[in-house]
């Protein structure tokens, strides 16, 4: 029964890792058709665009999936959705603050799981404005340490972006990310490639001006259970948080 029991397990995590896989292959999707739409089908004079192309390539999304994106979003072919753009804001454990970006071409379906993933999971729904002015929008790169060859270093990236001019560049593990404002994204990118670097994405996104504190691992459980959950949401395209793990917690969880 061991060999069973395994092959059932493994078919159970790959049927898992294909539904997550399907659910970001369609996120990226809307991103392109989006970006066609508000700034044309041509990705050389749509940095938005290339960027989300770029972002779908190295997620494996297949280029004829793109290039109909591309279509749909442009006019150039018919069954584009009307995709709409609404931000949802609340509250997890410890005070946790949660945006959650949806892109949906219902209203109410989005509004209906959003809510349901967040208090069937113990969290709560936030007055407008009360979590968003806890976050900055801000354009972020993000460059993988390990390339061909080499290995990048905060320092080629502070010499690459220089006269950019970035707010940061914060070490995430395998990853650095740089953060500039919104309207200095392409210039940032730009620099970094000129310099011979290779960066995994560009887009904007939202950072927290200050973070709330988690020290026990329950609570760590409880937050994530609801980004899981709001994760699984066909609408939301990304969920930013505002908790800062303790060196404690974040142990546990690794083990887990």
């Amino acid at each position: 029964m061991s060999g069973h029991s395994k092959w059932a397990t493994t078919k159970h995590k790959k049927a898992a890792l294909d539904a997550k896989r399907g659910k970001l292959f369609a996120k990226l999707i809307k991103n392109i058709e989006v970006a066609a739409k508000t700034g044309g089908g041509d990705p050389a004079g749509n940095p938005t665009l290339f960027d989300a192309i770029l972002k779908a390539k190295k997620s494996s999304v297949p280029a004829d999936n793109i290039d109909r994106a591309v279509k749909r979003g442009s006019g150039a072919e018919s069954g584009g959705a009307d995709w709409i753009n609404i931000t949802y804001e609340a509250y997890g454990p410890a005070g946790v603050a949660i945006l959650i970006d949806c892109l949906t071409d219902n209203r109410n379906r989005s509004a209906s799981e959003v809510r349901v993933a967040v208090t069937r999971n113990g969290g709560t729904m936030a007055d407008v404005g009360s979590v968003a002015r806890v976050f900055t929008r801000k354009g972020i790169v993000t460059i993988n340490k390990a390339q061909s060859g080499r290995k990048i270093t905060e320092l080629d990236l502070m010499e690459a972006t220089l006269e950019s001019d970035p707010e940061a560049i914060n070490d995430e593990g395998e990853a650095f990310e740089v953060i500039c404002d919104p309207a200095k994204l392409v210039e940032v990118r730009s620099a970094i490639q000129a310099a011979g670097i290779d960066y995994e994405g560009a887009d904007t996104g939202f950072q927290p001006s200050f973070t709330a504190a988690i020290s026990d691992v329950e609570v760590a459980h409880k937050l994530y259970k609801i980004l899981d959950a709001l994760d699984d949401c066909d609408d939301v395209q990304d969920v930013y948080s505002n908790e800062a793990l303790s060196a404690e917690v974040e142990a546990l969880l690794e083990e887990d």
